[in-house]
């Protein structure tokens, strides 16, 4: 058991404006690779010359894949014992 004094501490100490940060979430490694990246996009796109735009059929994949997860997202299973199971269970709550 904690102490009323104990207690008062630990609550006095969350509120303190002296501790900045308790626990890091992010290592320093890991800040320094985040600093870095964030200059690098900030920075970058002001020296390099624009690209020129992509051909039209590298354009199309991100929506090919789009369409093929949709359809497999809407397909039926193909497992006959598992939507047999699952048309029970549904019958069982409606």
């Amino acid at each position: 058991m904690m102490s009323k004094q104990e207690y008062f501490r630990t609550l006095s100490s969350q509120n303190s404006p002296r501790r900045l940060i308790s626990a890091s979430y992010f290592s320093l490694e890991s800040m320094v690779v985040l600093v870095g990246l964030t200059a690098s996009l900030l920075i970058l796109p002001l020296i390099l010359p624009p690209l020129p735009p992509p051909p039209f059929m590298l354009l199309l994949i991100p929506i090919g894949i789009m369409v093929l997860l949709m359809v497999l997202a809407l397909m039926p299973s193909s497992s006959s014992s598992y939507s047999s199971n699952a048309k029970h269970v549904t019958r069982t709550y409606m």
